[in-house]
């Protein structure tokens, strides 16, 4: 099995026997210095398990599920975008947070996908332990499997907490990565159209 299938597959299923995520969080809290039974970090152990299941939803997801029966027969051959599209995730080497944007295109090939179903996909892989670049993937291949368009392009700018927050500690940094499939990477001319109108601001 690759590394990435272990990522694909998500975590394995819990033991019922093991210790207790709340023992655990409590285990974390105590190691920190601080005393997990005295309000109000009683209840944090609690809080924790329940938001860390919220934030790794994608794992109990698929693509299939978020899509439904949002693809469409339709007679168009041009690029659909959707922009601006909000994420938010966690970065599997620190467990922080990175959240900005995903701008997704597709050129329709006589199917469409509810306009809905693309910031769906993107939900599914966001909620997730993650890096970058993968989840730019991930999104691009996931769009390119359920329609078999002519081309997918996939842009995501993101701010990441483990920068922001510890190590080098660059507030005002951004990581941009990209993904293109089909025409977008083989036709220069709508892959730098693609890239215009996902970067291009006009506010």
């Amino acid at each position: 099995m690759t590394r990435q299938d272990e990522h694909d597959r998500g975590p394995a299923t819990p033991d019922l026997g093991a210790v207790p995520f709340e023992a655990l969080v409590a285990e974390q809290l105590r190691r920190l210095g601080l005393d997990p039974s005295v309000p109000p970090l009683d209840a944090t152990p609690r809080r924790v398990e329940k938001a860390l299941h919220w934030l790794t939803r994608g794992y109990r997801t698929t693509v299939e599920e978020a899509i439904g029966s949002g693809v469409f027969v339709e007679q168009h051959d041009n690029m659909i975008m959707v922009r601006d599209i909000e994420l938010y995730s966690l970065c599997e080497h620190h467990m922080l947070p990175f959240f900005g944007k995903a701008h997704v295109a597709y050129l329709a090939n006589g199917r469409l996908l509810g306009l809905s179903k693309v910031a769906r996909v993107v939900e599914v892989f966001a909620r997730r332990l993650q890096v970058q670049e993968r989840l730019t993937d991930q999104i691009a291949d996931a769009i390119q499997d359920a329609l078999e368009p002519d081309g997918v392009g996939v842009v995501i700018e993101a701010t990441h907490l483990c920068m922001m927050m510890r190590g080098v500690e660059k507030q005002n940094s951004k990581t941009i990565t990209s993904a293109v499939r089909g025409r977008f990477r083989t036709d220069q001319r709508t892959r730098d159209e693609f890239l215009h109108l996902a970067l291009h601001r006009r506010d």
